[in-house]
């Protein structure tokens, strides 16, 4: 079968086989976008820069892939000062009463060569719901910056995570229909086997 396209993709390029590893998140390279509609004029976006957590992933085994992840509210910027002070509020995100949002899988699935599907629990302030990250993987393996810095040594992780959720949903309702109700979720992210010191 077609794992991920991996094994075949690391031989070819030299790569060492990745085992099973605990993937932890690079705070220099992930980032959570997320983007609305506003007032039916203009896409807007605020980003968290901030996230903790892990997957724990086998390669060969894409089944029983785990992902627990915590973005970190406090780390919000929406690129205007009043506007990220107004989100972090208990009108949005209540960064203060709810510091963290989680994402919890409850199944993962190959869906293509290089492309998998988790779907799980996501919280937002008190409310759980289920979410889909629809996961475009870029690259598995020994990062190319690997001979150039210490810091990137080891197998590494490359992938894009989307989906899309009905805030008012999660009890951020402010502002519905003025700012649109559905929102979308980008998730970029490199990770490492076994994370960081």
């Amino acid at each position: 079968m077609k794992v991920l396209y991996l094994a075949a993709a690391s031989a070819s390029l030299g790569i060492s086989p990745v085992v099973a590893a605990t993937w932890k998140p690079d705070p220099d390279h992930t980032e959570v976008v997320i983007a609305w509609k506003h007032a039916g004029l203009s896409f807007q976006t605020a980003k968290f820069s901030l996230v903790d957590g892990a997957l724990d992933f086998t390669n060969g085994d894409v089944g029983s892939a785990r992902a627990d992840f915590s973005v970190i509210v406090d780390s919000l910027d929406a690129g205007v000062a009043q506007f990220t002070s107004d989100l972090k509020s208990a009108d949005f995100f209540d960064a203060e009463a709810y510091p963290a949002i989680r994402f919890l899988s409850t199944s993962v699935e190959q869906t293509g060569e290089m492309s998998v599907r988790a779907t799980g629990d996501l919280t937002v302030k008190d409310v759980t719901g289920p979410v889909t990250f629809d996961i475009t993987v870029h690259g598995l393996g020994a990062h190319p910056l690997g001979q150039f810095a210490a810091r990137y040594s080891g197998d590494w992780l490359g992938m894009t995570a989307t989906a899309t959720i009905s805030r008012s949903a999660f009890g951020i309702g402010t502002f519905v229909p003025i700012g649109s109700d559905e929102v979308s979720i980008t998730i970029n992210t490199e990770m490492r086997a076994g994370g960081f010191e």
